[in-house]
């Protein structure tokens, strides 16, 4: 017993000399700012000279062990000067820091994929700090964005927008990259990122860069206009408990439906649990009744313009009303044929009897009868020429889900193994529903996507493994929801049509058994004759209505409903290795594996039978970056990709950057960008409306499946030319043919200018001038012209010779008067030689600026911030649903934050659209109204 209480005391004993021991090598301590002394939370603090180093809590404090005194510990910070103190022995400490004035400071990873000042950056890049997001007036991070110069934002939906820079932009834009973490965030099944609905929530965004214009060279296919990278925050830096609840109001006005309520509220965990492990756990959840695409304008199929003050129509086609453009085939019908031949028959007969009857002899009886049918015939039309009829639609409001909703949650476990090498898991999963426009106004109802992500990262190499899991869930398109619950309730072909014709014909000719006798104007006759074909037609809001509503859009598209059954994957394996021991110059390789697994039951792609359709691409780089002397450095680098349908592709990358004085650099840029046709332009086969309208890829593959190497097709403008009487009849030699599709690329050319101007000002412009070959368009062909058969498909295509696009933009942040800031940029974009009777999509502003003024202690404990948007008419917006114009809009977004004496905490008052001037940033999109909130963070600074 003695002995075991010996070893037990010894035990203890070392236990508390361990711990003696191991105070005496902490060094403690607490960081604050010395303009304010508030603690400052993400500081570094390192040993000088080695790699060893921490960060400070969310209470400014820090603990670092020390092998060996003295030392000397380097504090940094963003928007801090560095401060170095020498520290004798174990204990704690307290250091001020001093606040940074100098523009330009920033350091950008994504232009280069190493470190660098954004003032020295060969390509123009925009970078949003955390300090900055914090500040923005927008309710969400992700719609700052749009305040930087030369962006494009397309809002389809509340949370589903849309970012684009350098032209070519839509609601789900392909030519743009966006990556979180450094994971592609795009829909594997779409091919574009849907916004932020998966992804990192408010709290847990470090920093946002942007790089416009071509960036394939680094990042690989797709961008070839910019790539968006967004960046989280690492809980080794970031610690401690945050939590941030907003509440708003939408439409204020009632002008869409009643005022609703808006709702944010996100949270955000990082804890250290030693120098080698930490974690992290962040959550958001959005809800709001969304804003409404309510264009109910007649839109004028055959010449693409809107129609004011035409609802009354028998041919209305409500731009966001659906279902009204189907049909027999063609979808909208000219009834004059059918209804001139039935008043003739009808009449025929009557006047031939009455003849006979009266003694006429056959031949007299026959001439009788037959000018009394013509002029009847004739009498039907007599006063107008509209005998196009539509079918009689719904309106968007009632078949679309504005339930909006973003749940999503993101979180992380994160070793180092070394102090320089670490290795981490994350995962990222959001749910949604929201509305988007593609081909078809699409509902995305419970729609999921996740990404989960394995990365051993040192400072000179990273290598990646990651997967996106998408799943539509209940999601439907609403054009086809439409149609489908109208043939349901009566077919085309076989009742409504038939039933309006025969209305019609007697309304005119007075046979309506409850008005004998009564010739009634087309005007009145076109109104019975709906009344009668609507018999069947089922009532928005009603019980039936909502049933039918239900159930077909439960259906797959591939059954005749309206649902997608989207289930695509993507695989990737990312890597990239830097040479660091290289000393002529900064050498960098890397590489990626990529598979997709295209998995829509029929409904979206051609891979029926549950046959998944597998898409591979794999690609490398190798990028060099030489400092030739004090004033220029040059980067040059180069990358080779082959996808599975497509031959190889070797993009080039050139740049110079040019030290003009401290602090001014000129730029000058060679890039070449790729884009292999997407998962859609390649394997889409989807109904618009009707079989007769489909949108399919541009692969061999499809061409041959509708024959129509047999069953020739026109391309739409070549059949309009020859229905006018403009062009040659259509015949096999000016048939369209199919050509091999291509992976598309531009060359582009820029040069920039970035610096400092008396401490005070910073100055950013450039000028790019880009030349696309092989630019993937949409042909509209046409199959059967002017039959009872003709089908029309939207096919991607090369189209033949070159695009081109010039622009340029500017932009200056100016401390105006102590903690006053200004920015204000302007850009301008222009696009030549578009692909005549294509679709280019271009759909990009001319002009558009920009203006901020901010101040962030305008008081000790308020600040505020204002921006102004304006954006120029786009003449005709392009999407494969529909084209028409855009008007200019300008907008102002404001907000005031209140801090909370000593504390971390603030309260914040904000308007998105403070003046709620209604405004739709793409034709057939939402009306945007004004969005007004409030919101408290807690540990938020």
């Amino acid at each position: 017993m003695k002995k075991q209480i010996q070893i037990v005391f010894l035990f203890l004993a070392a236990v508390c000399f361990s711990m003696a021991a191991q105070a005496q090598t902490i060094v403690s301590g607490t960081v604050k700012s010395k303009a304010s002394g508030e603690t400052l939370s993400a500081v570094s603090v390192s040993i000088k000279g080695t790699t060893k180093g921490t960060f400070t809590d969310d209470k400014g404090n820090f603990k670092i062990s020390v092998d060996k005194f003295p030392v000397v510990l380097v504090v940094s910070s963003v928007g801090f000067e560095d401060y170095e103190i020498s520290v004798p022995s174990a204990g704690y400490i307290e250091v001020s820091l001093n606040t940074k004035a100098a523009f330009g400071q920033e350091v950008v990873v994504s232009a280069t994929r190493v470190a660098t000042r954004i003032l020295e950056s060969p390509v123009s890049i925009e970078r949003i700090g955390a300090t900055q997001l914090r500040e923005t007036p927008q309710a969400s991070f992700y719609d700052a964005v749009q305040n930087l110069k030369g962006v494009d934002f397309v809002r389809s939906g509340l949370i589903f927008g849309t970012v684009g820079t350098r032209g070519f932009n839509g609601s789900g834009n392909v030519r743009f990259n966006q990556f979180t973490d450094g994971m592609d965030n795009q829909a594997p099944g779409l091919n574009f990122s849907v916004g932020n609905i998966v992804g990192l929530t408010e709290l847990d965004v470090d920093n946002v860069e942007l790089l416009p214009g071509a960036s394939s060279a680094l990042y690989g296919s797709g961008g070839m206009n910019g790539t968006l990278l967004i960046n989280s925050k690492n809980p080794f830096k970031h610690q401690g408990l945050s939590f941030q609840v907003k509440q708003g109001l939408m439409h204020a006005d009632g002008r869409q439906r009643p005022a609703a309520p808006y709702y944010d509220w996100n949270f955000r965990w990082g804890k250290k649990l030693s120098e080698k492990f930490a974690f992290k756990i962040a959550g958001q959840y959005l809800q709001a009744q969304d804003w409404q695409a309510n264009d109910l304008r007649n839109y004028d199929v055959v010449n693409g313009t809107t129609v004011l003050g035409d609802r009354n129509k028998p041919s209305y086609n409500g731009v966001n009303v659906y279902g009204d453009q189907i049909g027999s085939t063609p979808p909208i019908v000219n009834i004059a044929p059918l209804a001139r031949g039935g008043a003739f028959q009808a009449v025929y007969a009557q006047a031939y009897q009455a003849a006979i009857s009266q003694g006429a002899p056959p031949a007299v009886a026959d001439q009788i009868a037959r000018q009394r049918a013509t002029d009847a015939a004739n009498f039907l039309f007599a006063t107008r020429s509209d005998s196009i009829v539509s079918r009689t639609g719904y309106a968007e409001r009632d078949v679309v889900d504005y339930n909006t909703y973003n749940i999503k949650f993101n979180g992380g476990l994160y070793y180092k193994i070394k102090p320089n090498l670490e290795l981490s898991f994350v995962g990222y999963w959001g749910a949604a529903t929201t509305v988007y426009t593609g081909a078809d106004r699409y509902s995305l109802k419970d729609a999921q996507i996740g990404q989960y992500k394995l990365e051993l990262k040192g400072d000179n190499f990273f290598v990646k493994a990651y997967t996106t899991q998408e799943n539509a869930g209940d999601s439907y398109a609403a054009t086809i929801l439409s149609s489908q619950m109208l043939q349901r309730t009566s077919e085309s072909q076989t009742q409504w049509f038939p039933t309006y014709i025969q209305t019609f014909v007697g309304a005119r000719l007075g046979a309506i058994p409850t008005f004998p006798g009564v010739q009634f104007s087309e005007d009145q006759a076109h109104f019975f004759a709906r009344q009668a074909a609507d018999a069947n037609r089922l009532v928005p809001g009603t019980p039936a209505f909502k049933a039918l509503y239900d159930q077909v859009r439960q259906i797959p598209i591939s059954q005749g409903g309206a649902l997608f059954l989207d289930k695509t994957d993507m695989y990737v394996v990312d890597g990239m290795y830097n040479f660091k021991k290289i000393t002529w110059a900064e050498v960098q390789v890397g590489g990626l594996f990529r598979r997709f697994s295209l998995n829509s039951e029929g409904t979206l792609f051609t891979d029926t039978l549950g046959k998944r359709i597998g898409i591979n691409e794999l690609g490398g780089y190798i990028q060099v970056q030489k400092q030739v002397n004090d004033w220029l450095k040059i980067t040059v680098a180069g990358r080779y990709d082959k996808n599975t349908n497509f031959k190889g592709r070797f993009t080039p990358r050139a740049t110079a950057t040019i030290k003009a004085a401290k602090d001014n650099f000129f730029r000058l840029s060679y890039q070449q960008a790729y884009r292999f046709p997407t998962t859609q332009n390649q394997y889409i086969n989807l109904p618009l409306g009707t079989r007769s309208n489909m949108l399919i890829g541009g692969l061999r593959d499809l061409w041959n499946f509708y024959n129509f190497d047999n069953n020739r097709v026109w391309d739409s403008a070549t059949v309009g030319r020859a229905a006018r009487g403009q062009g040659p009849a259509l015949s096999a030699s000016n048939a369209f043919n199919y050509k091999e599709f291509k992976a598309e690329y531009v060359n582009s050319f820029e040069i920039g200018y970035r610096g400092v101007i008396a401490k005070k000002v910073l100055v950013d412009a450039y000028a790019f001038y880009a030349i696309y070959s092989d630019f993937i368009s949409t042909a509209i062909l046409v199959q059967n012209p002017g039959t009872a058969n003709q089908r029309t498909f939207g096919m991607p295509v090369n189209a033949e010779g070159t695009v081109k696009t010039f622009g340029w933009g500017a932009s200056i942040d100016w401390k105006v008067y102590k903690n006053f800031a200004f920015n204000g940029n302007v850009s301008y974009n222009e696009l030549q030689d578009a692909p005549a009777g294509q679709l280019a999509f271009f759909n990009t502003s001319p002009w558009r600026y920009n203006i901020t003024l901010a101040n962030n202690k305008l008081s000790k404990n308020i600040g505020f911030s204002a921006t102004y948007r304006w954006q120029s008419a786009i003449e005709r917006w392009e999407s494969t649903f529909l084209q028409g114009p855009v008007d200019a809009f300008g907008v102002l977004d404001a907000q005031v934050t209140f801090r909370i004496p000593n504390t971390k905490n603030a309260f914040k008052i904000g308007a998105n659209n403070l003046l709620n001037k209604y405004y739709r940033t793409a034709y057939a999109n939402p009306d945007i109204g004004g969005l007004y909130y409030v919101s408290f963070g807690y540990n938020i600074f």
